[in-house]
């Protein structure tokens, strides 16, 4: 293979790999939408901002939260078009994205074993933490085209 056909292939595993973890998001979304995501995160939130004093994370009505993941899986899905077409930085933002996705997967996997207690979100993790492993193992081995 040429050097600009491994560019391409590259790109296009990290496309397909930016795709695949959105889609997995947005399964996680509907997972933790159908169970009741904001009863356990709520309240989780507002118990550590009064044992805290202060706690960055806020409350959410289920209107905002909802449609503010919408928006955002939306916006992932078009930064999509960046992986493929092999844009600059794209690289370090799969290093982010997957790396952030990877760790709220395992704080679903982890949180039931420490809470004892079903977390909303728990079922879609596997797939979630299996997306974000695939997304950062295409990021290592991306190369930006000239």
């Amino acid at each position: 293979m040429t050097t600009e056909s491994n560019t391409n292939h590259a790109a296009r595993r990290l496309g397909i790999a930016w795709l695949a973890l959105t889609g997995a998001v947005a399964v996680h979304v509907w997972d933790e939408a159908a169970n009741d995501f904001l009863s356990v995160y709520n309240p989780t939130v507002t118990a550590l901002r009064e044992r805290l004093g202060w706690f960055p994370m806020p409350n959410f009505t289920y209107d905002v939260w909802l449609n503010g993941l919408i928006f955002g899986v939306g916006m992932l899905a078009v930064l999509s078009l960046g992986a493929f077409a092999g844009w600059r930085g794209m690289r370090w933002l799969a290093y982010g994205y997957g790396t952030l996705m990877l760790l709220n997967a395992a704080a679903h996997l982890v949180l039931p074993l420490v809470a004892g207690r079903f977390i909303p979100g728990v079922y879609s993790a596997p797939l979630l933490l299996a997306a974000s492993v695939w997304l950062l193992i295409c990021a290592r081995h991306w190369v930006r085209q000239p």
